[in-house]
């Protein structure tokens, strides 16, 4: 029965006539090549048929959802007024013989419409399309509300809108605008004695995210525009968070505390600091759990004697300790890998001694990043990708291996950062990925292995507990596993994907669809946090990661 709902779900996918690489596939996947003259006339009969479900089932899920109680006002133009047209006219429409499938995939695009805002930046009085995940300002965020943490997810979701003018945008803000050059105000959620610009705040590949789009909406004129802005993000990202050590094993790699990687409070870090002296000795196996899991006990560690004679090795009780992990690693593979990119094509456009030296700096660049990466953090024994703490910690101990598992090891395979020669060296990670030893349980992925010791799926932190920020980098990591490194895709592997995305689509529930910060993995039923939260993926999860199954 699942495999009949996939085929259906994946072969009725209808979409508006600017997602022309998705309709193309669908062409591909119905093999429609061969049709006489009637049999194509059935065809567009059926995908005629099949849309205009697929557009009556959208309004009566918009006009539901906009009848929602307790759920945050829209933050931005689209409301109950508006919503319907905008995203009639805007999305591409899905149906399926699953029906809380397309009903989760209305809803998703219902919640992004919510924070679509169009904001006036008194800094350089220009208007802009920004995109928020928390709804209101968060004194976290930029001065408009934006984030950069969940910004390239954003980008991939909303690429596929047919009116490209949100993103670029978008895009221009974070690139262009102020938010590049003002600092990210230092209140008391800042928790960093590094200060840095509102666009550099988190971790974040948003110049991936910028390329993911513009292969939706080319546009060499704009991309040419927006280059050496994109150039710029990322050789700010190279000065601040880069390791600055050459006796150190982790030198020239990219660092990020927890907070900073979107992650809050992580396994990886908790071993770092156990094994950690000086303040950091306040960190034991006994005493971690009252000290680093979750905000309120960093109020604890801040009235520690350690935090009071070392104010520089805490920021209210968060420790400044810097960790070399897969994640950030990846992104900034991902982000000059997309400037190479663009600027081969900018290249072939414009040929020229300057266009041609760019690309060549940052084919180089990206494999200097994969190289340093596969070399320093694989561990051949145990079959995974580790984090390791950074060399050049001003407290606490340099280069230590973190032996535990985490979700973010899988983060390489999302940018196809794996040489594919190697494959059979790295694929052995993705046996825990199925495993109930490793991030396989009841109700969703989780986000460390289970069989760790300090597996904990209950406090606000990432020691097991489900993101579904996370489950977008997962997801799409393993699909591009299984499309651009497995020569023999197997029925199993086909059914592992589908029922990943299963899971992740019935915490959204039905009757009152919702997508919230954070579930849990062995028995939760739906997502906690903030209601019609934007933090991760799920049009594009469909569209572009599913449909060739």
């Amino acid at each position: 029965m699942k495999r009949q709902h996939r085929s259906v779900f994946l072969n009725s996918i209808v979409l508006s006539s600017t997602a022309f690489l998705v309709l193309g596939a669908l062409f591909s996947c119905s093999s429609n090549r061969g049709f006489s003259g009637k049999q194509e006339s059935i065809y567009q009969l059926e995908l005629d048929r099949l849309k205009e479900v697929a557009k009556n089932n959208l309004t009566d899920n918009i006009k539901e959802f906009n009848a929602f109680e307790h759920r945050p006002k829209s933050d931005g133009a689209f409301d109950e007024s508006n919503n319907k047209d905008f995203l009639v006219n805007n999305i591409p429409y899905f149906e399926s013989s699953n029906d809380t499938l397309s009903r989760v995939y209305n809803y998703r695009w219902w919640m992004i419409s919510k924070h679509l805002r169009d904001y006036y930046d008194p800094h350089d009085s220009k208007k802009y399309w920004v995109i928020t995940e928390f709804f209101g300002y968060p004194a976290w965020g930029s001065l408009s509300g934006a984030i950069t943490c969940p910004t390239a997810h954003q980008f991939y979701d909303v690429r596929w809108l047919r009116d490209p003018k949100y993103l670029r945008s978008y895009a221009e803000y974070f690139m262009l605008g102020s938010a590049s050059k003002i600092n990210q105000r230092e209140n008391g959620n800042f928790l960093t004695h590094l200060s840095r610009p509102e666009s550099v705040h988190f971790s974040s590949w948003m110049v991936d995210g910028i390329e993911s789009f513009l292969k939706i909406h080319p546009d060499q004129a704009w991309t040419q525009k927006m280059l050496p802005a994109m150039e710029t993000h990322q050789h700010l990202l190279d000065s601040l968070f880069t390791v600055k050590n050459p006796d150190a094993k982790t030198d020239g790699m990219y660092k990020i505390l927890d907070l900073y990687d979107g992650m809050e409070f992580s396994l990886s870090a908790v071993l770092g600091l156990i094994e950690s002296k000086g303040p950091y000795a306040i960190y034991t196996d006994s005493t971690w759990r009252d000290l680093y899991l979750g905000w309120g006990t960093t109020d604890k560690a801040a009235n520690t004697t350690a935090a009071k004679d070392f104010p520089l090795a805490f920021t209210k009780g968060y420790p400044d300790f810097y960790l070399v992990r897969p994640s950030i690693g990846s992104y900034s593979f991902g982000n000059t890998n997309a400037l190479y990119n663009l600027y081969r094509q900018e290249e072939q456009h414009h040929p020229s001694i300057k266009n041609k030296a760019k690309a060549d700096y940052y084919k180089f660049r990206s494999q200097e990043i994969q190289r340093k990466f596969l070399r320093t953090l694989w561990n051949a024994d145990d079959g995974f990708f580790y984090t390791l703490t950074a060399g050049d910690n001003a407290y606490g101990v340099r280069d230590y291996e973190a032996r535990v598992r985490e979700s973010v090891g899988y983060t390489p395979w999302y940018f196809n950062m794996i040489p594919r020669e190697d494959n059979k060296k790295y694929e052995v990670a993705w046996a825990m990925f199925t495993s109930e030893k490793g991030f396989n349980n009841h109700k969703g992925m989780t986000t460390a292995e289970r069989q760790h010791p300090y597996y904990n799926e209950q406090a606000y932190a990432w020691n097991g507990r489900g993101w579904p920020f996370q489950n977008s980098v997962v997801y799409k990591a393993y699909s591009n596993y299984l499309r651009n490194y497995k020569n023999q895709i197997t029925a199993q592997d086909k059914e592992t994907l589908y029922e990943q995305i299963m899971k992740l689509t019935r915490l959204h529930g039905y009757a009152h669809p919702n997508i919230g910060e954070w579930y849990i993995p062995s028995d939760g039923e739906q997502f906690g946090g903030q209601n019609d939260y934007f933090h991760s993926t799920y049009p594009d999860i469909i569209i572009a990661e599913s449909h060739w199954i």
